[in-house]
Parts: C-alpha cells; structure tokens; sequence
C-alpha cells in the first residue's frame, strides 16, 4: 500500500498529486472462500445484462459482467494478499503489477468457486498492470472499448473486495488526473464508484458492459483510480511492455 501526497477536491481535472492506498488487500484477508458464493451484492443500477453478442442473463442468474470476474488470492513468503481481476481471453486474465508481485503462489477462483490454475504471471513496467496465463479456461471474456470514457459517463465495477464476494458498484466518471503513483504513465481516469481494498485488478465498465479502465488505487475522499482502456490496448499490443512477474521465492 503506497501512500503520496494528498490532491485536491475536485470534480473534473484532479491535481497531480493524492494521497493514493493501492487497493490489494493485505490488511484484509479473510479465510479462504466457500466452494460457491451463494449470493452477489448489487448496486443501485444494474450492470448491463446483455453480453457482447447479445445473450441475456445465463441460467445461473449471473451475467457476463460477474462471470468474467475472478478474485487472486497471492500466497508470498510470510506474506498473504488479495485482489481481483478479470478475463481478457480463455487463458488470460488481467490484473495490477502489485496484486501479483512477489508471490510464491496464486490462487485464482471464479463467479461460481472454480478454482483456476495460474501458470505464469507477467507485469508491465509502465503501469500498474499485469497478464496472468491460466492452464483452465476462464467462463467468460469481456470486450474491450475503443476508446476512453468521457466526464460524466457511467461506471461499473465488478470485483473482490475485501477478498470476500463478487460485488457490483456504480458511479460515474469524475475526471482525469496525472497517475500520482507512475507520473510516467501519463493521464490515469478518476471515478466516484465504490472500491475497497482487494478490489485492486478489477474491471471497470461502461454501460454496454464493455472494459474501459483497470481499477488499481483509491484516494481519502473516496475516489478511484483507472488505468484507462487505452493504455492497456497499448500495453498488450507492445510485446516488450510485460516481463516476467517478481517472486519472493
């Protein structure tokens, strides 16, 4: 957890400096899950029901949004932490550098219990980001945005909090922000939706239930941080933007 300088209220540009806790949960572990989650908490607004190819809710009750979530759970030496993360393909998930840095393990599992098995973990240098390949198929993939979310837009983000249930939460898009955690980076996206420590990988979503941002930080007054879909369409496509995941081992 990182903290910096704090920033100023604000409701469109922030200032270039937050006081900015990464959101894996180190303080927060709880004991490992139950086989299946029995329930999901909603928020106030729904998120989209409809996939990408336009299937309704699946029989489950849950949608492609939830389906495509997954919780990290990242065993290090003499270190236990949480986080969340979602499916960019059948065999790849993306996260944040600092849910899977320094691992000796990670224990990924699904909307429904599934355990999955992680066979390597890569992060990017620029951004707090990170690919994990998977030996099982993940349920479900999203669809990436074109393009940035403008002021105003909605948000959804599905996740791990707490390293305990899925969970929906919405706001809006409040703004951007020079990344006070990698000013190299360049503009991160700043939202009002609820985020908690363990959220740190999750998907944040625009009302189509397309991916435009990664959550990776939150501020004291309750602000989340995204590394916007751009960047991470930049990122993948940049075969030397990744290596190999630190270990502790």
């Amino acid at each position: 957890m990182t903290p910096a300088g704090r920033a100023p209220r604000g409701t469109t540009t922030l200032g270039a400096t937050a006081l900015l806790v990464a959101l894996a949960g180190c303080a927060y572990l709880p004991a490992p899950p139950p086989p299946v989650p029995t329930s999901v908490v909603p928020s106030t607004v729904a998120v989209p029901t409809a996939a990408a190819d336009g299937s309704q809710l699946s029989p489950d009750g849950f949608d492609a949004a939830q389906r495509m979530a997954v919780r990290i759970r990242n065993i290090g030496c003499g270190a236990l932490s949480t986080g969340s993360g979602f499916a960019l393909d059948a065999h790849t998930l993306i996260t944040n550098r600092h849910v899977v840095a320094d691992s000796a393990e990670l224990q990924l599992s699904t909307y429904d219990g599934r355990d999955v098995t992680a066979e390597a973990a890569s992060t990017a240098g620029l951004a707090d980001l990170a690919v994990v390949r998977t030996v099982d198929a993940l349920p479900a993939t999203p669809v990436l945005a074109d393009a940035d979310p403008q002021v105003g837009d909605p948000v959804t983000v599905v996740g791990y909090p707490l390293g305990r249930r899925l969970t929906v939460t919405d706001g809006t898009v409040v703004g951007a922000v020079t990344d006070p955690l990698n000013a190299n980076l360049g503009e991160v996206l700043v939202t009002d939706a609820p985020v908690e420590p363990g959220s740190s990988g999750s998907a944040a979503l625009d009302a189509q239930g397309r991916v435009i941002g990664v959550v990776y930080a939150k501020n004291s007054d309750g602000l989340s941080f995204l590394v916007p879909v751009s960047t991470l369409r930049s990122l993948l496509a940049d075969d030397t933007s990744f290596a190999p995941a630190p270990s502790c081992g």
